[in-house]
């Protein structure tokens, strides 16, 4: 399956070649100030939350993007909830009728290079690429992701998985799917389906509505 069928999608495309290109050559990825920036709502039986993405880890925030527009994440859902740890979704695999294969993600599904440079914590709230096991610096799963729920903080997981971005409302959302009945796999007993929508405000709008401080 062609992944970037659209313009959108091979604009995406470009900017993984040269930011990866970046990586690899150990040079900082330039990123251009703005004005506005790209609020993120999941909608799920639970409620509404929405985040905000970072513009220093920018594979990761391209790549969600354009999922997100695409509706690649509409009718995936949290396959993964842990009370006092994390909720984990985004698996195409979840659209299906087999609960088995959650999380396990598709045979040749490509993968992101990790963003640690940035130093985002895993706090409460924080939005995290998934990945398979390995050290720090392990490629992320290209859809999987997961929300920080545990109030205080996840840290020892800080420097190994790519925090991209900040719940900045809903947290009670996220606190009410991690303690839904699940089975011995930590699969919710009954579906936790997400929709996801992005829409393009002006940062001192998005500040005003949900009290997000931008630096710099």
């Amino acid at each position: 399956m062609n992944l970037f069928p659209s313009r959108a999608g091979r604009c995406l495309a470009l900017l993984l070649l040269l930011a990866a290109s970046a990586f690899a050559a150990d040079k900082p990825v330039r990123v251009r100030k703005s004005g506005k920036d790209d609020l993120v709502t999941i909608t799920t039986p639970e409620g509404i939350i929405r985040l905000v993405l970072f513009a220093d880890t920018p594979l990761h925030k391209a790549n969600f993007l354009q999922k997100a527009r695409s509706g690649f994440y509409d009718g995936t859902t949290f396959h993964r909830v842990i009370d006092n740890f994390m909720v984990q979704g985004g698996d195409a695999n979840s659209k299906d009728a087999d609960p088995t294969n959650d999380g396990q993600g598709r045979p040749g599904d490509p993968t992101i290079p990790a963003e640690l440079g940035a130093g985002h914590r895993h706090d409460y709230g924080a939005l995290a690429a998934a990945r398979v096991g390995g050290p720090p610096g392990t490629p992320s799963s290209n859809s999987q992701f997961y929300l920080v729920e545990n109030h205080a903080g996840v840290h020892r997981l800080d420097g190994q998985y790519t925090v991209f971005g900040q719940v900045i409302e809903g947290l009670d959302v996220i606190d009410k799917i991690a303690k839904v009945a699940k089975d011995d796999r930590d699969r919710p007993l009954a579906n936790v389906p997400m929709t996801v929508k992005v829409e393009r405000l002006k940062k001192k709008k998005i500040t005003k509505l949900y009290g997000y401080k931008y630096s710099g």
